[in-house]
Protein backbone atom coordinates (compact mmCIF):
# COMPACT_ATOMS: atom_id res chain seq x y z
CA UNK A 1 0.00 0.00 0.00
CA UNK A 2 1.25 3.47 -0.85
CA UNK A 3 1.36 6.46 1.48
CA UNK A 4 -1.88 8.41 1.54
CA UNK A 5 -2.37 11.38 -0.72
CA UNK A 6 -3.25 14.41 1.38
CA UNK A 7 -6.16 16.49 0.13
CA UNK A 8 -5.98 20.03 1.48
CA UNK A 9 -9.16 22.11 1.05
CA UNK A 10 -9.34 25.86 1.43
CA UNK A 11 -10.73 27.30 4.62
CA UNK A 12 -13.33 29.58 3.00
CA UNK A 13 -15.47 29.64 6.14
CA UNK A 14 -18.87 31.17 5.44
CA UNK A 15 -18.38 30.86 1.68
CA UNK A 16 -20.35 28.37 -0.41
CA UNK A 17 -17.35 27.45 -2.57
CA UNK A 18 -15.18 26.87 0.49
CA UNK A 19 -17.86 24.60 1.93
CA UNK A 20 -17.99 22.68 -1.35
CA UNK A 21 -14.19 22.22 -1.30
CA UNK A 22 -14.27 20.87 2.26
CA UNK A 23 -17.31 18.62 1.74
CA UNK A 24 -15.81 17.13 -1.43
CA UNK A 25 -12.59 16.45 0.47
CA UNK A 26 -14.47 14.64 3.25
CA UNK A 27 -16.40 12.63 0.67
CA UNK A 28 -13.15 11.40 -0.92
CA UNK A 29 -11.27 10.80 2.35
CA UNK A 30 -14.14 9.12 4.21
CA UNK A 31 -15.88 7.25 1.38
CA UNK A 32 -14.62 7.29 -2.21
CA UNK A 33 -10.90 6.70 -1.53
CA UNK A 34 -10.83 5.80 2.15
CA UNK A 35 -7.40 4.48 3.12
CA UNK A 36 -5.77 5.99 0.04
CA UNK A 37 -6.26 9.61 1.08
CA UNK A 38 -6.24 11.80 4.15
CA UNK A 39 -6.67 15.48 4.87
CA UNK A 40 -4.91 18.15 6.88
CA UNK A 41 -6.10 21.47 8.19
CA UNK A 42 -4.91 24.38 6.06
CA UNK A 43 -4.81 26.57 9.17
CA UNK A 44 -2.20 24.30 10.73
CA UNK A 45 -0.08 24.59 7.60
CA UNK A 46 -0.42 28.37 7.50
CA UNK A 47 0.44 28.72 11.20
CA UNK A 48 3.64 26.71 10.70
CA UNK A 49 2.72 23.53 12.58
CA UNK A 50 5.85 21.36 12.30
CA UNK A 51 4.07 18.01 11.88
CA UNK A 52 1.80 19.40 9.16
CA UNK A 53 4.81 20.94 7.39
CA UNK A 54 6.63 17.59 7.52
CA UNK A 55 3.63 15.68 6.17
CA UNK A 56 3.05 17.95 3.15
CA UNK A 57 6.74 17.75 2.26
CA UNK A 58 6.84 13.96 2.48
CA UNK A 59 3.47 13.02 0.91
CA UNK A 60 1.73 13.82 -2.35
CA UNK A 61 -0.83 16.59 -1.93
CA UNK A 62 -3.86 17.85 -3.83
CA UNK A 63 -5.05 21.41 -3.23
CA UNK A 64 -8.78 22.17 -3.39
CA UNK A 65 -9.60 25.87 -3.65
CA UNK A 66 -13.01 27.48 -3.67
CA UNK A 67 -12.06 30.70 -5.41
CA UNK A 68 -9.41 32.14 -7.76
CA UNK A 69 -7.26 33.32 -4.82
CA UNK A 70 -5.97 29.72 -4.51
CA UNK A 71 -5.05 29.95 -0.82
CA UNK A 72 -4.62 26.18 -0.42
CA UNK A 73 -2.43 25.87 -3.51
CA UNK A 74 -0.31 28.92 -2.69
CA UNK A 75 0.26 27.85 0.91
CA UNK A 76 1.23 24.35 -0.19
CA UNK A 77 3.68 25.81 -2.70
CA UNK A 78 5.06 28.19 -0.07
CA UNK A 79 5.60 25.19 2.23
CA UNK A 80 7.51 23.28 -0.47
CA UNK A 81 4.84 20.57 -0.45
CA UNK A 82 4.66 17.73 -2.95
CA UNK A 83 1.79 19.38 -4.82
CA UNK A 84 0.60 16.91 -7.44
CA UNK A 85 -2.71 18.48 -8.48
CA UNK A 86 -5.10 21.29 -7.68
CA UNK A 87 -8.77 21.97 -8.29
CA UNK A 88 -10.82 25.15 -8.07
CA UNK A 89 -14.54 25.05 -7.36
CA UNK A 90 -14.95 28.19 -9.46
CA UNK A 91 -13.69 26.24 -12.51
CA UNK A 92 -16.14 23.43 -11.84
CA UNK A 93 -18.94 26.00 -11.72
CA UNK A 94 -17.97 27.11 -15.25
CA UNK A 95 -18.53 23.51 -16.41
CA UNK A 96 -21.90 23.34 -14.61
CA UNK A 97 -23.31 26.86 -14.87
CA UNK A 98 -26.81 25.83 -13.83
CA UNK A 99 -25.55 24.67 -10.43
CA UNK A 100 -24.85 27.99 -8.75
CA UNK A 101 -25.34 27.62 -4.97
CA UNK A 102 -27.77 30.15 -3.55
CA UNK A 103 -26.85 29.86 0.12
CA UNK A 104 -23.61 30.33 2.00
CA UNK A 105 -24.82 28.92 5.31
CA UNK A 106 -25.64 25.40 4.05
CA UNK A 107 -25.32 23.46 0.80
CA UNK A 108 -28.51 23.51 -1.21
CA UNK A 109 -29.24 20.98 -3.97
CA UNK A 110 -26.94 22.77 -6.45
CA UNK A 111 -24.13 22.89 -3.90
CA UNK A 112 -24.49 19.20 -3.13
CA UNK A 113 -24.38 18.34 -6.83
CA UNK A 114 -21.24 20.44 -7.32
CA UNK A 115 -19.72 18.71 -4.30
CA UNK A 116 -20.37 15.30 -5.89
CA UNK A 117 -18.88 16.36 -9.24
CA UNK A 118 -15.77 17.69 -7.47
CA UNK A 119 -15.39 14.62 -5.25
CA UNK A 120 -15.58 12.38 -8.33
CA UNK A 121 -12.89 14.46 -10.09
CA UNK A 122 -10.62 14.29 -7.06
CA UNK A 123 -11.13 10.52 -6.76
CA UNK A 124 -10.19 10.06 -10.43
CA UNK A 125 -7.05 12.14 -9.89
CA UNK A 126 -6.14 9.96 -6.89
CA UNK A 127 -6.51 6.90 -9.11
CA UNK A 128 -4.25 8.46 -11.77
CA UNK A 129 -1.62 9.38 -9.21
CA UNK A 130 -1.68 5.94 -7.65
CA UNK A 131 -1.20 4.38 -11.11
CA UNK A 132 1.84 6.59 -11.58
CA UNK A 133 0.35 8.82 -14.23
CA UNK A 134 1.68 12.36 -14.40
CA UNK A 135 -0.10 15.18 -12.64
CA UNK A 136 -1.98 17.78 -14.67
Amino acid sequence: MTDPIFIIPCSGIGKAYGTISREATYCVVEDLRKGETDTLCLSLLVSGDEETQRLVKSHRCIAIDGCPLECAKKNLEFSCAKLTANFRVIDLLKEHRKLKPKSITFLDKAGRELTKFLADKIALKVDELNRGETAS
